[in-house]
Formats: C-alpha cells, sequence, structure tokens
C-alpha cells in the first residue's frame, strides 16, 4: 500500500489536534482516544492510544518508509484495546498509521521529534536516517519510469534515486507535467527510504527546476533506424545548446570502438563513427557538455551498435557479463518453470550446465516438450543473483526426442530420429566414452557413446561413466539419434539424462 506522509513539526501537530473535528477519530465502526501520536526523541519512546471498535480490526502501515515504528497488536477484536506506539531514539520522523475495521477507516498520524526539512548532498543522505525529510539539489541523470516519475539525482557527492514525484498539485502519475529531463538541474524535497541497498526519497515534492542550457534532440543512424550496423558507421546527433560551445565526454570503455570525427557547434550536430562490432549489440552513454561561464550544463544520448549473436554453451553463457551482448545456446529441455503461468519458461541443459530460460517468445507456437533439443536467442540477465536468459526468442526445435522402450527403438526402421530410451546397465564395453549396452531383461541395445550433454566435442564427451558412476545393474536412460550399424540398430553417440542405482 502507498501512503502518503504528512510532515509537521510538533507545534503544527499540536495546533491541529487543538482543532480536530470529533467525528474524524470517532467513527461508527471504529473510534480512538486520539489521532495523533507524539514520541519523544529519546530511547524507548513510547505511547498508547486506546482503540474501540464494533468488529475486528487491522493495522496497516508502509513498512518501506515508516520501519523505524512499532505498533502493537497490529490486530484485535471488538471491544476496547490499547494500542501502543514505539520506536528507537531518532528525530524529525512522521508516518502515518491506518487503523481498518470493515469499511470504515482511522488515520493516525505519527511524529517523532521535529519533523523539520534538512537541506543536504546526495551523501548527507545516504548515510542519514531512513523516514527523516531532506532537500537536495543535483543533476537530473536518467528517468526510468515517466508515469509515476522514478528517476536518478546526482551531485558532486553520489547519486541517489528518486521513487515517485509529485506534479504542481501534489498528485501521484503525472511525472510529465513537469518537464524534467535528463541534464535539468532540480531541487526536490521527500522523506528517504532504503529499499534493499537502494537509497530512495520517495514521492518528492519539486521545488524548482533550472532547466539545462543543452539538449539532446534527435540520434540520426541514416537508413539503419535504430543503431549503427555491426560492420560499422556513422551516427549524428542533434543537439540544442544555449551555452558556451560543445563538448563530448565518451567512457574510457567506448573509446576502443567509438570516436567524433566532427562537431558543428553552428548547427549543433555532433557526429561519431564505430568500428565494426566483432562481439554482441553494445551501447554507451554519451554525456554532452556546455557552460554558462560559472557552472556546467549536461545532457545524455545513448548510441547503439548492432552486433552479432554470439554461440555460447550453457556455463559460458552463465559466466557473461550483463549487457546488450545476444547469445545463441543450444539444448535439451530438462522442465517447465512452474512460476511462469505464461507456460513459456523452461530449463535448458547442454554438458557444460543448466539455466532457465525465461518466457522464450514463439516457445508456445514450436510445439518443443521436455526432453526435446532447442535452440535459444537472448540476453544474459539475472534474477535475484541466479543467471537466467530473458529478452528470449526461440530459434528452433533441433530435435523432437521421442521416449521409447528398446524393443520399439529397435523395430523402429531406419531413420536418424531422436529418442530418450531406458534399460538396465548390462555391460560397459568403454568406459572413457560410455560404450554400453543396455538391456530389459529380452533385448539389447548398444549405446555408442554415452556423451555427458549436448553440444560436447572431444575430450568433453569423455567421463560419464566415471562422473555418474555409472555401473552394471544400475537402470541408465539417454537420449540422442537412432542409427543402424551392420545392420543393428544403435544410439548413436548418445547423452546421459539420468541414472537410477541398482539396489
Amino acid at each position: 500500500m502507498k501512503l502518503k506522509y504528512i510532515f509537521a513539526s510538533i507545534v503544527a501537530t499540536l495546533a491541529l489536534v487543538g482543532c480536530q473535528k470529533e467525528a474524524d477519530h470517532y467513527l461508527d465502526a471504529i473510534k480512538v482516544s486520539s489521532s495523533y501520536v507524539a514520541l519523544s526523541t529519546g530511547v524507548g519512546a513510547n505511547t498508547s492510544i486506546t482503540v474501540s471498535a464494533t468488529d475486528s480490526w487491522y493495522v496497516a502501515i508502509d513498512e518501506a518508509t515508516a520501519k523505524w515504528l512499532t505498533v502493537s497488536p497490529t490486530m484485535g477484536g471488538a471491544g476496547e484495546s490499547t494500542l501502543t506506539f514505539s520506536a528507537p531514539a531518532g528525530e524529525g520522523r512522521t508516518a502515518e498509521v491506518l487503523i481498518k475495521c470493515g469499511e470504515q477507516t482511522q488515520h493516525i498520524n505519527v511524529i517523532q521529534g521535529i519533523a523539520t526539512v534538512s537541506k543536504a548532498t546526495c551523501a548527507e543522505i545516504i548515510a542519514g536516517p531512513d523516514s527523516k525529510t531532506y532537500r537536495v539539489t543535483g543533476i537530473c541523470t536518467g528517468i526510468y519510469n515517466t508515469t509515476y516519475g522514478n528517476w536518478y539525482l546526482t551531485d558532486d557527492t553520489g547519486t541517489i534515486t528518486i521513487y515517485g514525484t509529485l506534479d504542481a498539485k501534489g498528485q501521484t502519475k503525472n511525472f510529465l507535467s513537469l518537464g524534467l529531463e535528463v541534464g535539468d538541474e532540480v531541487t526536490v524535497e521527500g522523506p528517504k527510504t532504503t529499499y534493499g541497498t537502494t537509497i530512495e526519497l520517495v514521492d518528492v515534492t519539486v521545488i524548482k527546476i533550472n532547466k539545462s542550457l543543452i539538449k539532446v534532440d534527435a540520434i540520426d543512424y541514416g537508413e539503419n533506424l535504430d543503431a549503427i550496423p555491426v560492420e560499422g558507421g556513422d551516427v549524428a546527433v542533434k543537439v540544442t545548446c544555449k551555452g558556451n560551445g560543445i563538448d563530448v565526454s565518451i567512457p574510457e570503455s567506448a573509446k576502443t570502438w567509438l570516436g567524433v570525427t566532427a562537431i558543428d557547434h553552428s548547427e549543433g550536430i555532433v557526429t561519431f563513427s564505430a568500428r565494426a562490432n566483432e562481439g554482441g549489440d553494445r551501447s554507451v552513454n554519451i554525456t554532452f557538455v556546455t557552460t554558462d561561464g560559472h557552472k556546467e550544463y549536461t545532457s545524455e544520448a545513448t548510441i547503439n551498435q548492432k552486433g552479432a549473436i554470439v554461440a555460447a554453451t550453457v556455463q559460458q553463457f552463465i559466466d557473461a557479463d550483463e549487457n546488450d551482448t545476444v547469445y545463441r545456446v543450444q539444448g535439451v529441455i530438462t522442465g517447465m518453470y512452474a512460476s511462469d503461468k505464461q507456460n513459456k519458461s523452461f530449463y535448458i541443459r547442454d554438458y557444460s550446465g543448466e539455466v532457465l530460460i525465461y518466457r522464450a517468445e514463439g516457445f508456445e507456437k514450436s510445439d518443443a516438450m521436455v526432453g526435446d533439443v532447442v535452440t535459444v536467442i537472448g540476453k544474459r540477465t539475472s534474477y535475484k543473483g541466479t543467471p537466467q536468459m530473458g529478452t528470449t526468442t526461440f530459434e528452433t526445435l533441433d530435435h523432437a526426442v521421442t521416449e521409447v522402450d528398446i524393443p520399439t527403438f529397435l523395430t523402429a526402421g531406419v531413420n536418424s530420429s531422436w529418442y530418450r530410451v531406458s534399460g538396465v546397465v548390462k555391460e560397459i564395453a568403454n568406459a572413457t566414452y560410455g560404450n554400453i549396452y543396455i538391456t530389459d531383461g529380452t533385448n539389447d541395445l548398444y549405446v555408442y557413446g554415452c556423451y555427458p550433454g549436448v553440444g560436447a566435442t572431444g575430450d568433453a564427451r569423455k567421463g560419464v561413466v566415471a562422473a555418474q558412476g555409472i555401473k552394471v545393474g544400475d537402470i541408465l536412460t539417454v537420449f540422442g539419434p537412432r542409427s543402424v550399424y551392420k545392420d543393428v540398430p544403435q544410439v548413436n553417440g548418445g547423452f546421459f539424462w539420468s541414472l537410477t542405482p541398482a539396489n
């Protein structure tokens, strides 16, 4: 629940209490002895109010911005109860607590100390306490949500996240009405919270916007529309500059492939040239700088270049950095990801490892199932630190694998279809490559090579028998292509699927 925070001094609070209408905290279903709670600033601060309800009730509180406050109990029944508010030592903090009973909601405003607004730098906000209200001035260095107004504010001491921006009337979801752009100098005011490791000011009020003297108007890739082609080329950036000249800052990491070839100050056009790209897709944020003679103003633009799709094993993909590089990975589907209600996410495994493929577009039309060998294309992403493939495209169903018993495999006829088949290990003819005879007790089948997984070549094909502890009497399941050698059907270069050890 997103709660609106009310900030006032103790004096203002007492004045409000004095003119609070009785009906405000004497509702029909739930009544409180006071709708305002003031806590002292010292250790062990606490105070209580009385709650009288005609039915069961519960407390709602925004834990993100009021985690300094403890309310007990958090629920109760009909009758009279005592509600206690407590907090550790602190000052300048406010919160709003809601008590809900049936269709009615009672609002309790809580304050600890004097809720003054502190002028601060980003570094001081980062080091300061949560729930305290700060006023800070900095440059808007990035905007990532234009509905609620989520963006980054940077000054000489650091960067903080602005999570929610109120419009001129104090309303939410109207960020665009402010006209705030990357590069603008802006002063905001709002309460601090910490979300994980992210330092935020929440639902800020904009005090002042000082428009940047430089602004990126357009990026012209020519006929390529949205990116420099993989073979390299030029891109022109149109800039409006009201300052003294245009300077360009390219990150060191991009200077090996991107450079400035011309700056037309009169027309405001900066031309860049990129080298051929032998890797995956890449992009870089370029900073354009001007000055009024006293301070600098900046604006940013992102330049993109297409890249080749990089073929990778599962482990190479897992070990890769998270960026715009696109990878092509092949593997066998080992299971569906149950948490995806769209039923487009699954795990694939090759000889090197296993990874989640998240919402592969086109999968639902492919007829691919668990056990089939597929190829997917996507970027290396992660969820809570666990690698996965996101922004994914299902490319091909390489081999539909049919589960059969040994007699069905033997009589399938001459074909190159892929099958998954199980049997009891009867003989290990070659432990290095996994040449194994399996049987159902009546029929024998020769597995000419049991490799660790899809994609294994050279020495990577060796060692499955030892690695999996395969021995005579175990139940072994393999999958792979059917072939015939000297009129005898066999699994020709199969892959390990599972093993059930003998009792």
